[in-house]
């Protein structure tokens, strides 16, 4: 019976907050101020996140950035650091794996964030990839994996830079 109450409350609380950064942000200043201590505030960090379509692929950003929490973090400007040197690291690691244009890509992803949405038809994708034979080099297979890795690291980063 309690797991129905739980339940219950969960989705009620779900209606009443609507989860977004912000509010996972403020949850974490409370485990800060309870000098990372309050392993309750984790809990209910995870289940915000899990609740939200929109977070749940940054789940893994948030679980590292707790992380680092300690009795010297600033929460909001220690966030924004985070974010920005992650984004960067992590597109970086993209640009190595799959031997993208540096320049070009980073262009693209700039723009994307600028506008919204990350455009995978057109010539965008092809401007920046590595030069790969049309006929027998699997162009198309490589030109879905980077769109799959961009769209990964889009959506996980869009909403936070």
């Amino acid at each position: 019976m309690r797991n129905a109450v739980d339940l219950i409350f969960e989705i009620e609380l779900i209606r009443q907050v609507e989860v977004n950064i912000d509010y996972i942000l403020m949850l974490v200043a409370k485990y800060h101020e309870s000098n990372c201590e309050d392993k309750s505030i984790l809990v209910s960090i995870d289940k915000a996140v899990n609740s939200s379509i929109q977070l749940r692929s940054k789940k893994e950003l948030i679980e590292r950035f707790i992380e680092t929490v300690n009795s010297d973090t600033r929460v909001d400007e220690d966030w924004k650091t985070f974010v920005e040197e992650q984004r960067e690291t992590d597109l970086a690691a993209i640009i190595a794996e799959e031997r993208l244009k540096q320049a070009e890509t980073k262009r693209l992803i700039n723009n994307s964030f600028r506008d919204g949405s990350l455009k995978t038809t057109g010539t965008d994708i092809d401007r920046i990839m590595p030069p790969v034979s049309r006929f027998g080099g699997n162009r198309g297979q490589k030109k879905q994996t980077i769109i799959e890795k961009l769209m990964a690291f889009f959506e996980k980063y869009f909403g936070l830079v």
